[in-house]
Order: structure tokens, then sequence, then C-alpha cells
């Protein structure tokens, strides 16, 4: 997978918060759809986040197993990289292999479709930590999401 261009950070991008193994799966180009609730408007590169605290669900461990994943040394709690969002829309049950879960998981949820993930060369602490889905890693700003 491409690593990002990314020599210094930008501020003005928002960050999007996954737990592991989903945010490896991301960087990796295996997962292509982020199961959501809701949808968003947000369009365009953002920051992957790993978050501090791992899936439990089965399907994470399924895709850990199927993936050859070792959990214990993935990212977390870091900025991992940089993925597209392409669109939001409904899920489908033929989306379950992209999102790396089970069709039954999809219903009534939303597919954010992701593009061109760009692992970032070197890890990045940020400076304000996830206050939701949505944050910005090194300033106080707000925008709706």
């Amino acid at each position: 997978m491409p690593e990002s261009s990314l020599t210094h950070p930008r501020h003005d991008l928002i960050a999007l918060g996954v737990q592991q193994p989903w945010a490896e799966l991301i960087l990796r180009g295996v997962k292509t759809i982020e199961v959501r609730s809701l949808t968003t408007q947000i369009r365009g590169p953002i920051y992957l986040y790993a978050s501090k605290r791992t899936s439990t669900m089965p399907a994470a461990a399924e895709m850990i197993a199927r993936q050859q994943l070792d959990l214990e040394p993935l990212p977390k709690g870091v900025l991992v990289g940089t993925v597209d969002i392409l669109e939001s829309r409904p899920c489908t049950p033929r989306d379950a292999s992209a999102a790396c879960v089970p069709p039954d998981l999809l219903v009534g949820k939303q597919a954010w479709v992701l593009s061109q993930p760009r692992r970032l060369p070197h890890l990045l602490e940020v400076r304000f930590l996830p206050y939701g889905v949505w944050f910005y890693p090194f300033q106080r700003k707000y925008r709706s999401a």
C-alpha cells in the first residue's frame, strides 16, 4: 500500500476513529467500506485514527485469522494514515465482503465507501483526543460532519 506523501501534519483534515483491526484492514485496502449508523457529508481525504480500544466483534476475530494479523503490535491511539471517503449510502448485502462483516450486520446501516488508503510514514500523536465520531487531531475546530 502506498505511503502518504504527508511530510507535515495537515491541520485542516478531520479524523475518524476506527478500532483495530479495522484500521489496519482499511490501510491494506481490504476493508473498503466503513459501516456506520449515520450518513456523512464528508468527502475526500480524512485522517484515520486507530482507537485505543480494539474491536471485540466476532467478525474482527475472523478477519484477524483470515488476514493472519497479529493484533498486539498494531498501533493504537495514534493517526495511522489517510483515506478518501467517496460516498455515503445505505448498505446492501453485497457490501459484506468490502465491509469485512456478515450481511446481517449491515441491516439499517450506512456504507461509507473508502478509497486511496495511505499509510503515514510515521505514526502521529494527536493533540486533542476524539470527542465523537469525528475530531480534529491538532486543533479545536468544530465542523458539522
